[in-house]
C-alpha cells in the first residue's frame, strides 16, 4: 500500500503492478478501513491521484489539491472510523489551508474514477465536520 501511494511501486511483485508501472499514483493521505491516518506526501508537494482532471473548470487538480484516499471496495459502506478519522484532519487541514472545498474523484475526472462512490456519505462528512454547504460545489447527494 506505501508504494503505491508514493509512486514507488514495485513491478516485479504482481503482473497488474507490471500493467500500472508506467503510471504516476500518489496521495496525500490514506484513511484505512479502522479509521487510520496514513500521510504519504507532505500537502506542500504534488500528489498524483487525480490525473486529468477539473475541478469547476480549473485543469490539473493534482497541481493545487489535496489527495485523500478512503480505503473501500466501492460497494460497502465506509467505517464510521474513517468518517471521524476524516473530520478530524480537514480540521487540522483547515487551519492550514481556510478555503478548501470537497469533491470526490468521481466529480473532477468523471469519465474515469468512481470513488469514493455512492457508498460515501456526503451528508454526514459534511455534519460531522461542520463545514457549510458551500464548501461543497457538487453538492451532498451521494454519487
Amino acid at each position: 500500500m506505501d508504494g503505491l501511494f508514493q509512486n514507488k511501486l514495485d513491478p516485479s511483485v504482481h503482473a497488474y503492478f507490471r500493467e500500472i508501472a508506467d503510471q504516476k499514483v500518489s496521495s496525500h493521505f490514506l484513511i484505512s478501513r479502522s479509521g487510520e491516518i496514513f500521510q504519504f506526501v507532505s500537502t506542500q508537494n504534488k500528489a498524483w491521484h487525480a490525473g486529468v482532471s477539473s475541478f469547476l473548470g480549473r485543469e490539473k487538480c493534482n497541481d493545487f489539491s489535496i489527495g485523500i484516499e478512503l480505503e473501500g471496495d466501492g460497494e460497502c459502506e465506509f467505517e464510521e472510523n474513517q468518517y471521524e478519522a476524516l473530520q478530524i484532519l480537514i480540521a487540522q487541514l483547515s487551519t492550514q489551508y481556510p478555503n478548501l472545498q470537497f469533491a470526490g474523484h468521481s466529480d473532477i475526472a468523471p469519465y474515469r474514477k468512481t470513488d469514493p462512490g455512492i457508498q460515501f456519505d456526503w451528508k454526514k462528512f459534511q455534519k460531522k465536520s461542520g463545514l457549510s454547504v458551500e464548501k461543497f460545489p457538487y453538492g451532498l447527494n451521494s454519487r
